[in-house]
């Protein structure tokens, strides 16, 4: 069925998803070092799967605040998982090597104008060290990743999957399907270590077809089946990952998960630290929440 898709724009995405399922498999983190940092026990010196997940949920909080996009998050829990999942990073370290991985994604996907000053990321993120520590971890970081800064994400593959199944769905049942909400559960799922394991095009592909169900589209069960088919893509895998994204996106809208704590910087950013910080982009009064998946 996706191979009979005549429109230009149809098989301009065809050839995009195309590439993006031929490089995904590069630059992405471990398997065995994601599954060592799981099921390690916090003995206050070696990285936990709780301790990355709070760090990965304070690197979205910076994300929200300076109003960067999914994109510049996605690609900064890659370069962290990757470092983390190479590296045996002691917790005391984590702090550092998570600022520099959102500096480095920052610095590779937005605009230069809006790339913060390091010394203001450091004030806001109220850590200990100085720039020049933040500068030689940099360094660490990148030749530990042998300076390979780009990777297919799982949102890279998930607009692509977006765009060629929207337009087979009428103008009122599109506003059913919106790229918000799945970037939303995106970014939910990147705070759990766990969905760092799955090839990018398993989770995008779950993530879609979960809210698909969620929201009874029907109509588009056949094109993601050819959809699963043409990404190679085996039933059991997407089923298991289905349910395992089902079941995130279930704990993360309950009473009982924690959410990324956007509003402790705005307590921290506040007279003289204001002040001090380039007003080029610092420019939001209000800061935004996290939408919650089952509203």
């Amino acid at each position: 069925m996706i191979d009979t898709l005549v429109t230009s724009e149809a098989q301009n995405l065809l050839h995009q998803l195309n590439s993006l399922l031929e490089q995904e498999i590069k630059n992405q983190p471990k398997a065995c070092g994601l599954r060592r940092i799981e099921t390690t026990h916090d003995n206050g010196l070696r990285m936990t799967a709780t301790l990355r997940d709070f760090a990965v949920k304070d690197l979205l909080s910076l994300i929200q605040f300076f109003g960067f996009s999914t994109q510049t998050f996605s690609l900064a829990v890659n370069l962290l998982d990757r470092f983390l999942s190479k590296m045996n990073v002691q917790p005391k370290h984590l702090g550092c090597v998570g600022l520099c991985c959102f500096y480095v994604a920052v610095k590779v996907t937005e605009e230069e104008r809006n790339v913060p000053l390091a010394n203001d990321l450091i004030r806001i993120s109220q850590y200990k060290f100085t720039v020049y520590d933040m500068m030689r971890m940099e360094k660490i970081v990148l030749e530990k990743l042998v300076w390979k800064v780009k990777a297919t994400t799982a949102l890279n593959l998930l607009h692509v999957y977006h765009s060629l199944v929207y337009e087979n769905l009428s103008s009122e049942r599109q506003k059913l399907l919106t790229l918000d909400r799945l970037e939303t559960n995106l970014k939910v799922c990147h705070c759990k270590i766990g969905f760092s394991k799955a090839k990018p095009s398993v989770l995008a592909l779950s993530l879609l077809a979960v809210e698909v169900q969620e929201q009874k589209l029907l109509e588009l069960t056949d094109l993601l089946d050819s959809l699963q088919k043409h990404s190679k893509i085996s039933s059991r895998d997407l089923l298991c990952w289905k349910e395992l994204v089902s079941k995130c996106l279930a704990e993360y809208s309950s009473s009982r998960c924690s959410k990324p704590n956007v509003q402790k910087l705005k307590w921290i950013v506040s007279g003289r630290t204001e002040r001090q910080l380039r007003h080029s982009y610092y420019r939001i009064a209000h800061l935004p929440t996290i939408p919650e998946t089952g509203s």
